[in-house]
């Protein structure tokens, strides 16, 4: 059953633009003196605003502004006028807001509706799209599958992407046109200073409008003490953004009403600023200022104390200064420091630098109380304490399992946001998208249904044109044949669906109804029956898994959702034979990466230094750099997490700067520097530093901190964390006495004397306080077993991909294997020289049969390739009839 939304909560949900634009539309609705705000009057005034989402829509499909506004303009004139109020919103402005909000929050996963995703709205309700068709054709013609595609790419750069939701605020109380009093807001006039541009936190901690804080007692606790001083009482939270810094305000709010602070705070009203409420409409000069004093008049009068808290506390800063008599921050500190108002504050720490910091009187008003992202524990906690009210929520169940996937997934997958934001935002994703297959068709068959009706679509057009006398016997005939072939593979869908959502329905009164010992047992059947019936691809969920959860990070960052659930316990413990599948010949090296790794993931390594640091010296392609692209395929979830950088491009001493980012006063200051901002993107990643011994001494100590202390500051001043990255150093430095203690294997030493003849050519270009701080790895040239391995596998990749792209056999004898290997010797190049021969020698040969084979439209069924007695690459086709041809 679906929770209704009222209709101001709705409203809330709008950004600060597109609330505003809705607010002018009513007010010019009412000049024109027309009975109804309509979508007309909404797009005129978005029209009319700098800089939006819709703007950028124009921009990019290059259709003219003012095409839009002549033919908002004609609709306009044709609207019913002569009304002396306005009765409401119509219906269609009420629908949009709604499909709106579905497109931001449930596709793009938007927390507010922007005048993008409005715009989508339009174009993809067939009810809605009529409308715009009839009040403006240029935006009507615009291409839905292409725009719904590129949308979040399109507005990025808007300013509407930095706006909030009103959710909270004054403004999310009201329908818009009430500030402005277009549309009549039931006695809002009469509201106090405080009422008007604050909202009792205590009194919705009372009514349960708050949501449960956990995790959070230290902070609460501490504010608590900065609130009762006598001065200087006026805590300063700050934080990165989503570390939940209104959260432990709201978990103060929610002590309040519980009785759980101390006497002097039982009695207070926390009330929340809004200070774009206090601005909206404040042009004329004085009135912003006469609001802010009449609103701290009001406070200090006020018989019950009030605590008020301004989130995003660096908006006081220049807040009314246009009028010319000082910003709200000014007018505030008389009151801060008398300690007569007391005030919490939250901002963000580069916001506080920024702002605050720089204006000596106003910091030292304030006690900066520092709110940290939580580890993976502590906000597990956290996010529990709201499974409850996002189970009421959605009406679904959710396991703990997906709890701990969503703190687990997204701290490790989602690197830009901060915990525990980006965990709840993951769940809320999650129990959605349940919801959603509950209620609606799966994709797949939404899918089939499309390409049905698009099927039939065409095959009507064929029949069209047959009436006319132009033949199309062939198509008609394939697409007929497509069309059974659909209807059959959705029946089959449909049913499939229909049967998993029956399951799941039983499954769901089971579990709802009251436990004895019958019912837990047919709860378990229902469950076996379940699992049976889906399989490895369920269409209906019946709870938020891990499963699901993983589904939705895999869909925001690419990485397989079945590499995150996989059991990194034996995924660690096989990972040297895991690496042995890629990398051929180095297994003493491989055991000695995995061991590393194996104490790392097991908790006893030193947990303030990387997971390990490598530096693999050998040959060149004897396998270093493959060995980087299995490590990252196989822990840390794909070859993209691979952070690649050549050191031979840091030569020079000023490239430091490169990697760290330039320091203040140097060009390039602020836009990060290549290591640091590919490891706060990905920190859970490999770095690969290639031919490490190439770049400037000067380049080599910068590593120190990041060996020692697991982490460095870029240019900003901002800590970088390697805690979690595994980094390999390759170099060839010794690359030939390696060989040379290899050509014997009778005589090869083991691997501990091999490293230690090793150090020797390895200090005369290393000093030793480098080499101490990394674990030195030699890798052996390539035998002839090993070559022959590199061979087969680069083999049946091609295999593999003839299969994939061309439905056809390929095969090729251990012959064809041998004389690639015999053609190349060990040489300086090592397995590129393999990988080469294959491509210059077999690969064009290849595709010259198959281009032919297509040029004369032969079938060929298999491909073998082998050698002659002549010791000649040759290859035998095979056609679907079975006749053979060699050359």
């Amino acid at each position: 059953m679906e929770t209704p939304v009222s209709r101001s909560a709705l409203y809330g949900k709008l950004a600060g633009p597109l609330f505003r634009s809705l607010e002018s539309a009513t007010a010019f609705c009412k000049l024109r003196s027309n009975p109804w705000v309509e979508l007309t009057h909404w797009l005129h005034q978005l029209t009319q605003q700098s800089d939006n989402d819709i703007l950028h829509v124009l921009r990019h499909y290059q259709i003219p502004l003012s095409d839009v506004e002549k033919a908002l303009l004609r609709q306009l004139d044709m609207l019913p006028a002569g009304a002396s109020a306005i009765s409401d919103f119509s219906h269609h402005i009420d629908l949009s807001v709604e499909k709106a909000w579905m497109l931001a929050s449930v596709r793009y996963g938007d927390n507010k509706i922007r005048s993008g995703w409005l715009l989508l709205a339009l174009l993809t309700t067939p009810e809605l799209r009529r409308v715009l068709s009839s009040i403006c054709a240029p935006l009507a013609t615009l291409p839905v599958d292409e725009l719904t595609e590129i949308l979040p790419s399109l507005i990025e750069t808007s300013p509407e992407a930095q706006e909030r939701p009103y959710d909270g605020s004054g403004l999310a109380s009201t329908i818009p046109g009430e500030s402005s009093q277009a549309i009549p807001n039931g006695g809002q006039d009469g509201k106090s200073a405080l009422a008007k541009y604050c909202q009792d936190m205590t009194a919705q901690a009372r009514d349960g409008k708050i949501d449960p804080v956990t995790g959070r007692e230290h902070e609460i606790r501490t504010m608590t003490d900065i609130l009762l001083r006598r001065r200087q009482n006026n805590p300063l939270l700050t934080g990165e953004a989503g570390v939940g810094k209104t959260a432990v305000v709201e978990g103060f709010a929610l002590a309040i009403a519980q009785g759980e602070v101390p006497p002097a705070l039982r009695e207070v009203r926390l009330l929340a600023l809004d200070v774009g409420a206090l601005l909206a409409g404040a042009s004329m000069k004085g009135e912003f200022e006469s609001r802010l004093k009449g609103l701290l008049e009001e406070a200090g009068r006020s018989l019950q104390p009030v605590i008020l808290f301004v989130d995003e506390v660096h908006t006081l800063v220049g807040a009314g200064g246009a009028s010319g008599t000082g910003d709200a921050a000014n007018l505030l500190k008389p009151a801060l420091a008398r300690g007569t108002l007391r005030t919490i504050g939250a901002t963000t720490w580069s916001e506080y630098k920024r702002h605050i910091e720089k204006d000596p009187a106003l910091t030292r008003r304030f006690q900066v109380l520092q709110i940290a992202e939580p580890e993976e524990i502590p906000a597990m906690e956290m996010v529990r304490g709201l499974v409850d009210t996002l189970e009421k929520h959605h009406n679904v169940l959710i396991l703990d399992e997906a709890v701990r996937a969503a703190v687990q997934l997204s701290h490790r997958y989602i690197p830009a946001r901060q915990l525990p934001d980006k965990a709840i935002s993951l769940l809320d994703t999650a129990a959605a998208r349940v919801a959603l297959t509950l209620h609606t068709p799966p994709a797949s068959v939404q899918f089939l249904r499309q390409q049905l009706k698009a099927a039939e679509m065409e095959r009507s057009l064929l029949q069209k044109q047959e009436k006319m006398g132009i033949q199309s016997d062939e198509r008609r005939d394939a697409l007929t044949a497509r069309i059974f072939s659909l209807n059959d593979e959705l029946t089959a869908s449909e049913s499939r669906w229909q049967r998993e959502l029956e399951l799941v329905h039983t499954l769901q009164k089971l579990r709802l109804a009251e436990s004895d010992a019958d019912d837990k047992t047919t709860l378990q059947q229902a469950e076996t029956a379940l699992r049976e019936w889906q399989g490895d691809a369920p269409v209906v969920f019946p709870e938020v898994s891990a499963a699901v959860v993983a589904a939705i990070v895999a869909d925001w960052t690419g990485i397989p959702a079945g590499r995150m659930v996989k059991d990194e316990a034996s995924q660690v413990l096989e990972l040297p034979a895991r690496l042995a599948q890629r990398v051929t010949g180095q297994d003493g090296a491989l055991a000695q990466i995995g061991e590393r790794i194996q104490t790392a993931r097991a908790g006893l390594g030193d947990p303030r230094k990387p997971v390990g640091v490598f530096m693999l010296a050998g040959p060149s392609g004897v396998g270093k750099t493959e060995t980087a692209l299995a490590l990252a395929e196989a822990i840390y979830g794909g070859e993209q997490t691979l952070v690649t950088i050549n050191m031979s491009e840091f030569q020079e001493a000023h490239t430091v700067s490169t990697l760290k980012g330039a320091p203040p006063g140097y060009v390039g200051y602020g836009e990060g520097g290549v290591l640091t901002e590919a490891v706060r993107r990905h920190p859970w990643s490999v770095v690969l530093l290639d031919e490490i011994e190439k770049a400037h001494h000067d380049v080599h100590e910068l590593f120190y901190q990041v060996f020692d202390k697991g982490g460095m500051e870029d240019g900003e001043g901002t800590h970088v964390d390697f805690k979690n990255t595994t980094l390999l150093l390759t170099t060839n430095v010794g690359s030939d006495l390696i060989s040379q203690m290899c050509e014997d294997p009778a005589l090869m030493p083991d691997a501990t004397g091999l490293k230690e003849a090793l150090m020797p050519e390895l200090r005369k270009h290393f000093p030793a306080a480098f080499l101490g701080r990394v674990t030195v790895i030699p890798y052996l040239p390539l035998d002839e077993t090993s070559r022959g391995v590199i061979a087969r596998l680069h083999l049946d990749r091609l295999v593999a991909r003839m299969g994939e792209q061309h439905g056809v056999m390929l095969t090729y004898s251990e012959e064809l294997v041998a004389h690639i290997v015999a053609c190349c010797p060990m040489h300086e190049t090592g397995a590129r020289l393999l990988i080469g021969y294959i491509e210059q020698h077999i690969l064009p040969r290849l595709s010259r049969y198959w281009l032919q084979a297509m040029t004369e439209k032969a079938a060929i069924r298999q491909i073998d390739i082998g050698v002659n007695g002549d010791e000649q690459i040759v290859f035998e086709t095979t056609s679907q009839e079975g006749i053979c041809q060699k050359s």
